[in-house]
């Protein structure tokens, strides 16, 4: 795939992005879900080859192709690693999936209700290895806690800088301004959230383009003016906490928008499953997730 093709197939695919981009704290976690168990590894390199290892399989396995799966996120050490002896993002390319890099460097403390990117000060030559290794696009995540007009507002202005910077380098950014799902104010924070990234988009110059992550609204709908802008290549949603089924379901009443699941994508997924067990399993989770990326209900129906 040239660059063209991995637009044009995150622009109108049929399916969904898998994000297998779990780092620092969150491998653990993880890998817990994984069925391995923090003795499993003495150092930080053991564990991050575990890791590594879980990722492979899902992108070895036949379940795993370009025609339900149409992009992966990957943590930067899973994009200088390797898959079958071929370089990850080459190894995605090859089964038809459009590789992504995840960027930030973790959150700061809140603040203003709101939690903001970590300073990435080596992300321009990040930029330049990524790009170097066949990768298309970006993703940058921080987190909103409360309905804060000013936190949200520096939220999204952080978004949009570190994705103008992006594409700088010829790059594709996903903006993940991640709404917290057990927010008290989730649904102001969606007006809030939708209001400052139309305000982002309008700076934006002409073709320009970007992709938003997003967590799923209250109000199913909310974020259609934003599937429909002409300055966004395509919206995802992240699972957010939701169990798989549940995200499926919320997923399938917002049109236009697909899945960047990670937790809801991996969690029936064991490292003692055989390979038949295995394949089984991710193919059934990702014929859900591509059932609520592709299949949408009527708002009125799903009220």
């Amino acid at each position: 795939m040239q660059t063209s093709d991995m637009t044009a197939k995150m622009a109108a695919g049929k399916g969904f992005i898998a994000a297998l981009d779990q780092s620092g704290g969150s491998t653990p976690k993880a890998l817990k879900g994984y069925g391995i168990e923090e003795g499993a590894w003495s150092t930080e390199a053991e564990m991050y080859g575990l890791i590594h290892d879980m990722r492979s399989r899902i992108i070895s396995s036949p379940a795993f192709t370009g025609e339900k799966v149409i992009g992966a996120i990957l943590f930067e050490r899973t994009m200088d690693g390797q898959v079958d002896g071929v370089p990850t993002p080459q190894a995605l390319i090859a089964k038809g999936v459009v590789p992504f890099i995840k960027i930030d460097k973790g959150l700061e403390d809140e603040a203003n209700g709101v939690q903001l990117m970590k300073p990435m000060p080596e992300l321009d030559a990040l930029l330049e290895r990524s790009k170097a290794l066949g990768v298309y696009g970006t993703k940058e995540r921080s987190v909103i806690n409360s309905a804060n007009q000013e936190g949200i507002a520096a939220i999204v202005k952080q978004q949009f800088e570190i994705g103008l910077q992006v594409l700088s380098h010829g790059m594709m950014p996903m903006l993940e301004p991640e709404i917290n799902i057990k927010s008290e104010t989730r649904a102001e924070c969606d007006a809030i959230l939708l209001q400052e990234i139309l305000k982002g988009l309008d700076g934006l110059d002409e073709g320009v383009q970007v992709m938003l992550k997003l967590s799923l609204p209250v109000k199913p709908g909310t974020f259609d003016p934003l599937v429909e802008h002409p300055k966004v290549l395509r919206v995802v949603a992240l699972s957010g906490g939701y169990e798989r089924p549940e995200a499926c379901v919320e997923l399938s009443k917002n049109k236009g928008i697909i899945a960047s699941f990670s937790r809801a994508l991996l969690q029936d997924l064991r490292s003692q499953m055989t390979d038949d067990e295995f394949d089984k399993s991710l193919g059934e989770a990702i014929d859900e997730i591509y059932q609520g990326s592709t299949q949408k209900v009527e708002a009125a129906a799903a009220a």
